[in-house]
């Protein structure tokens, strides 16, 4: 029999365009289990919980959820708090103070794991918790899934960019560098790829965290594509590694800020693409370089929401719910891709995503290390959405020169 109670839920992490989808999804299936006696919605994730921040989301008209739902970002606003055993001990308090039996938490792995550790208080106090994981991270480096909620989307954002700086760098030439997101996994960098429609059409190089990267190697890469094309237009992931294993932005510039979880902090600024445009003037490989740090702008890009991503995020949510009442099991939500293009989900154990993050297979990336494969092309192609819009270029003849044969 379902645990009777009130359910809990929570955003955490960086926001996407689609995590509300996922969050209207969790608050709808549970409307439908007469066992919840209230839904509540922490503000500003789990630091929200501890200072009891909550939202009765019971009483939300079911219009305004779908207003939300087709909103970008967090509505319950998120926080990068990163939670240990004595923070998640008081999240379990309050949760047993309000007689909350279900909690949900919509993130990545570092919210995986908080999940985790909660459900482990709830065990050995002998109290009747289900704590589901949502999953969702543009980064799409979520173990146990094929792709995460959040990720499309932003995977869009990144192609219709390229793909308008295919058409610019085409008119005046010159060489262009796109800083991507994607600290230890290349595939949001990578879906650059499915920019490429024409003959020439860049990104010609793709850097990803996967692979090892030396200003050497970077130079002559460069210069190569650019003495075929006449330009080169690259796509780089702030994550990207020196052989030792180090990030290259640390390699250059020394000790970096660091976030709550003690990472270096590789966004919110344009230092590794200015670097490399200087890696490429010193060593004269072309006169005009410019360079790009995409940052906020495609986590929740309003005109770039991919319909996969869309409906697979809601669907998650609402599957998060049919887990955690029918089946009253902890665990978290996984996406499993079956056949050519379709998908189930699936409750993976917390402990196979809780911290753990997945790279790009190496069947992605292209032998020199500096490009993707068909493979991936294939992969990330549904997950970008319908409508993606197609460049045209002219198809007029030229006219016979007369003074320049």
């Amino acid at each position: 029999m379902a645990i009777v109670g009130k359910a809990l839920i929570a955003q955490g992490g960086g926001p996407t365009a689609v995590i509300n989808q996922s969050l209207v999804g969790v608050i709808n299936e549970l409307k439908r289990y007469p066992n919840i006696t209230k839904i509540y919605g922490a503000l500003n994730g789990v630091q929200g919980i501890v200072d009891e921040n909550f939202l009765d989301l019971t009483l939300e008209t079911s219009h305004n959820l779908e207003e939300v739902a087709n909103t970008v970002s967090s509505a319950l606003c998120s926080t990068r708090v990163k939670p240990d055993a004595d923070f998640c001990g008081k999240i379990f308090e309050v949760l047993k103070a309000h007689d909350i039996r279900y909690f949900f938490y919509i993130g990545g792995n570092d919210s995986a794991d908080t999940v985790r550790i909660v459900s482990e208080f709830a065990e050995k106090a002998n109290y009747e918790l289900v704590c589901t994981h949502v999953p969702k991270t543009i980064d799409n480096d979520l173990r146990q899934n094929d792709h995460t909620p959040g990720f499309g989307s932003a995977a869009r954002f990144v192609v219709q960019a390229f793909k308008g700086v295919n058409m610019d760098v085409r008119s005046l030439n010159g060489i262009y560098i796109g800083i991507v997101m994607g600290r230890d996994a290349g595939f949001l960098t990578a879906s650059a790829s499915l920019a490429q429609e024409f003959e020439g059409d860049g990104p010609h190089l793709v850097y990803l965290p996967e692979r090892p990267f030396t200003k050497e190697k970077f130079i002559e890469d460069v210069k190569k594509a650019y003495d075929k094309y006449g330009k080169c237009l690259i796509a780089v992931s702030e994550g990207i590694r020196t052989p030792d294993g180090k990030s290259f932005l640390e390699s250059v510039k020394g000790d970096l800020e660091k976030d709550p979880h003690g990472n270096a902090q590789l966004s919110g600024n344009g230092a590794l693409g200015d670097t490399l445009a200087d890696i490429l003037k010193e060593a004269q490989v072309a006169k005009r370089v410019r360079a790009d740090t995409f940052g906020y702008l495609q986590r929740s890009f309003y005109e770039c929401v991919s319909d996969t991503d869309r409906f697979e995020a809601r669907e998650a949510g609402e599957k998060a719910v049919q887990y955690a009442i029918n089946g009253g099991k902890s665990g978290s939500v996984s996406i499993k891709r079956v056949g050519e293009y379709a998908v189930d989900y699936v409750l993976s154990d917390l402990k196979d995503v809780a911290r753990l993050a997945r790279s790009m297979p190496d069947e992605f990336i292209n032998e020199e290390g500096n490009g993707v494969t068909e493979a991936f092309k294939t992969y990330c192609r549904p997950l970008i959405g319908s409508g993606v819009k197609q460049s045209a270029r002219l198809k007029a003849p030229r006219v016979e020169k007369i003074l320049n044969k």
